[in-house]
């Protein structure tokens, strides 16, 4: 499965939730039903994977992405009015600190389902056009 059918079918559970449940409550909540509306849906994914967080090489500590989706998207939820430049920042920090190409972060708490794709600079696909003699 590519990285697209991967997000389009989170995309999907997560609506699936949000159109269920609406918005106004914890983030622990959406995530259960997220794992449950991942498992219908045949992904493979684990939840709350703790991974070591290294400042030049020194382990300074650990930090958990809620969902890490086909060993390859990590997917960071929110429950909020209204998400903020610091938690684009905290998802692809994630990102870039799972060695993942893609990041989701999803916000539950808004009226209406939000999503952002986070890239990770290192897997920049997007290709250079030679320029045109």
């Amino acid at each position: 499965m590519n990285l697209d059918d991967i997000t389009y079918k989170i995309n999907g559970c997560a609506m699936k939730v949000h159109n269920t449940l609406g918005n106004g409550f914890q983030e622990v909540i959406y995530q259960r039903c997220l794992a449950i509306e991942m498992e219908r849906a045949s992904l493979n994914f684990v939840r709350e994977e703790e991974h070591t967080i290294y400042y030049e090489g020194i382990d300074v500590g650990t930090r958990r992405a809620d969902f890490v989706v086909e060993n390859q998207i990590i997917v960071e939820l929110k429950a909020l009015v209204n998400l903020e430049d610091v938690h684009l920042a905290q998802a692809k920090n994630y990102v870039v600190a799972y060695d993942k190409s893609i990041g989701l972060l999803i916000n539950f708490g808004a009226t209406s389902l939000q999503f952002k794709k986070i890239y990770n600079p290192k897997y920049n696909t997007n290709p250079v056009h030679p320029k045109i003699k």
